[in-house]
């Protein structure tokens, strides 16, 4: 059951704005299963029988996008600085967001779509939700980095939900740590980095619950599969909507 303003669902399911939505309800021209609607009411789109005078509000399929976010483009709608952003490269979709922001140096899986509940389930710290990211990184030597990650790294009085980690010799004397995580603190694997005093020199997103960034190249983008999105329902405990 998805209970949400009724104008909003008005507003996913294609019937205008959500301020178009709002003259409608207030006009009288709304009924939910059967009753004049009024302006603050709740719906499920998915059970309850909304009418715009004989037309039905039928909620529209999520959107799911899998992108390659390259480098030098910011997670965001714009940029007060003209930088490129993430929505420059994908479809026009209405309504889509973006899952786990990325900061503008740092490439790899970014997840959009237009269910904002599983989007906020993917995100919440509640559902431990694991990421796994590779950085290159320079400043100590492998062993002494498995030593260090061996035990817990704190950042800003909390342990950071680290999983599982590879250290791997790169070139030179830098490593190619592998990192698997259960949360998404804000720029956290790049501050844990800092915290061991390591120079991360590349980082990239490889997956992101079940879906994985594969072999999309940088600003490449999929829609993700029916079985995908089943796999994200399974692991935010949500019977997530259709793949487009």
């Amino acid at each position: 059951m998805t209970l949400m303003r009724l104008q909003r669902a008005m507003a996913r399911a294609g019937f205008g704005s959500r301020r178009g939505a709002e003259e409608l309800i207030r006009a009288g021209r709304v009924r939910v299963n059967g009753a004049v609607a009024e302006l603050g009411m709740s719906a499920d789109p998915e059970r309850d029988v909304i009418l715009i005078g004989s037309r039905r509000v039928v909620p529209a399929r999520a959107e799911w996008v899998a992108l390659h976010k390259p480098l030098g483009y910011v997670v965001s709608r714009r940029d007060p600085r003209g930088r490129p952003t993430v929505f420059e490269l994908v479809p026009p979709v209405r309504g889509l967001t973006y899952v786990g922001r990325l900061d503008v140096m740092t490439s790899g899986l970014l997840l959009l779509t237009t269910d904002g509940e599983a989007a906020h389930r993917l995100m919440h710290p509640r559902f431990a939700v694991e990421r796994t990211y590779q950085a290159v990184v320079h400043g100590m030597r492998g062993a002494d980095i498995r030593r260090a990650l061996a035990r817990p790294v704190v950042l800003e009085g909390r342990a950071v939900r680290l999983l599982r980690v590879r250290v791997e010799a790169a070139r030179g004397n830098s490593s190619q740590l592998t990192l698997v995580l259960a949360e998404g603190r804000y720029r956290v694997v790049r501050r844990l980095c800092e915290r061991l005093g390591l120079k991360v020199e590349r980082l990239i997103r490889l997956s992101y619950g079940p879906i994985r960034l594969g072999t999309l190249k940088p600003g490449e983008w999929r829609k993700l599969s029916g079985a995908e999105v089943r796999a994200v329902g399974t692991t935010t405990g949500k019977a997530s909507g259709h793949a487009a």
